[in-house]
């Protein structure tokens, strides 16, 4: 057995979800991807192995794995969802010219930003998505 394979059914153990076929194969795909994948790529992924899977499936297995807390939805205004398996802390980089996500490393944001504007909402968690230009965009190496 894989490190990966091993990882994957223990982190369906400890978040005692059952790991069917498809659950097993949306989560393989995403820890292996670091693409942050929409369900429509995540479905052409795995059709692609194995062309047994259908939307409402894959839309199905997301839905499992994100309320287990093994996958992360990250929105993006006015785009189709993407999904995460990096479970560990991080925030998101959005480029608005070719579409790129990327991870950025875990900060905090300090106790007192923010909190007048927060009132008496009580924050479970948060997580930032910079937008802007990536790196590639910048220097004109996707045009």
């Amino acid at each position: 057995m894989s490190k990966l394979s091993a990882a994957l059914e223990q982190a369906f153990r400890a978040a005692d979800l059952r790991p069917t076929v498809q659950r097993y194969a949306v989560l393989e795909f995403l820890a292996k991807s670091a693409s942050h994948a929409t369900a429509d790529e995540i479905l052409a992924a795995i059709n692609r192995r194995d062309p047994r899977a259908s939307r409402a499936t894959v839309y199905n297995s997301l839905r499992s794995l994100s309320k287990a807390g093994l996958v992360r939805e990250v929105h993006s205004e006015g785009k189709a969802a993407r999904f995460d398996a990096s479970l560990n802390r991080h925030h998101h980089f959005l480029c608005e010219d070719c579409g790129a996500m990327e991870d950025i490393p875990w900060f905090d944001i300090p106790d007192s930003a923010g909190r007048s504007a927060l009132g008496e909402r009580q924050i479970r968690d948060y997580e930032i998505v910079f937008r802007g230009a990536c790196a590639r965009c910048r220097s004109g190496a996707t045009k």
